[in-house]
């Protein structure tokens, strides 16, 4: 008989908002505190400490506008957070600073999350959303140098792009983006060509979420309807559906893979997390907590498999921070 799903390890309150962005900080070298960065609907970013299970550290940079996206450059000290201000702001939260040191401005109207890759010590790129509604501005940080501006072809009618991830096929190789859009649709571009390599209709309605393994050349990703869809990317770098997966309820809010390409989980409309096994997208466990949208879901970056953590936030303001599947 299969086990019943666990409840939450702990539960973290006191945000006030409903939280849309979540990011572990665990694996550093000093023996500092593993932390977990939220970024809440009334502006905030909370610095929750994983010892205490309290907040260390409330944030506020974004003018009481909603913060959807946090995340670490290169450690806990180092954050960058966007907003429905149309900011994205660097933070410098070293010695207990509590400092926007930089920003950039997106003028975008949509809740579409940047997204990061450290492509050499102190060099990042970001790609986002760009004022244009069908673009997606790439730059390079801490310069704000523009890389490149990606528009799709005239006639394509992709829509606004909806979810970003930018990775590199190995290192020293040049890197790429997944974009997912209001069509449907995943494309693939190449950065130093501006150009699309290829593209994808993966859903009926707007990709709300996607991730990729790029060991696998495998990806995954989420809408507001009932499918799960997984796509491949063959040697020419075309994307291809690989399999879907019919989900009981419709919508998924966000979609992560864990670290270590064992299994991914779903933030769920319906209220719950799941879990899949990301080889064969076996399902593994509904986490059933939440009294409302789940809109995040994060994995911490422990590198010891047993202290391995798994986080949703809820439009029910609450954090709840889950131990499973830690053994493989």
């Amino acid at each position: 008989m299969a086990l019943p799903p666990p409840d939450p390890q702990f539960v973290l309150r006191g945000t006030s908002a409903a939280v849309h962005a979540l990011h572990f900080s665990c694996d550093s070298q000093e023996p500092a505190v593993p932390v977990l960065f939220s970024g809440s609907e009334n502006g905030f970013i909370h610095v929750w400490n994983l010892k205490t299970h309290r907040v260390d550290t409330p944030l506020d940079g974004h003018g009481r506008k909603s913060v959807y996206c946090v995340e670490t450059m290169g450690g806990k000290d180092r954050l960058l957070s966007q907003g429905r201000d149309q900011r994205i702001c660097l933070w410098d939260l070293a010695e207990g600073r509590t400092a926007v040191t930089d920003s950039v401005c997106t003028e975008n109207v949509g809740f579409c999350r940047c997204s990061l890759l450290k492509v050499a010590q102190g060099r990042w790129l970001m790609a986002m959303a760009a004022k244009a509604l069908e673009e997606v501005q790439v730059l390079e940080l801490p310069s704000k140098t523009s890389v490149c501006t990606l528009k799709p072809e005239v006639g394509a009618k992709l829509g606004m792009p909806m979810c970003l991830k930018l990775w590199q096929p190995s290192c020293g190789s040049q890197p790429l983006l997944l974009a997912g859009y209001e069509d449907g649709s995943v494309a693939l571009w190449n950065l130093s060509m501006g150009k699309a390599l290829s593209q994808l209709v993966c859903h009926q309605e707007p990709v709300m979420s996607l991730d990729f393994d790029s060991e696998k050349a495998k990806g995954i990703s989420g809408s507001s309807e009932k499918v799960l869809s997984i796509w491949s990317l063959d040697e020419q770098q075309n994307l291809q559906v690989y399999k879907t997966h019919k989900l009981v309820n419709a919508g998924i809010s966000d979609i992560t893979i864990r670290p270590d390409k064992k299994i991914l989980a779903t933030a769920g409309w319906d209220h719950r997390i799941r879990i899949f096994g990301w080889k064969k997208l076996k399902p593994l466990a509904v986490l059933d907590y939440h009294t409302a949208t789940v809109h995040a879901v994060s994995f911490s970056d422990h590198k010891i498999p047993s202290q391995r953590l798994l986080a949703a936030g809820s439009k029910d303001h609450r954090i709840s921070i889950w131990s499973i599947y830690t053994q493989t």
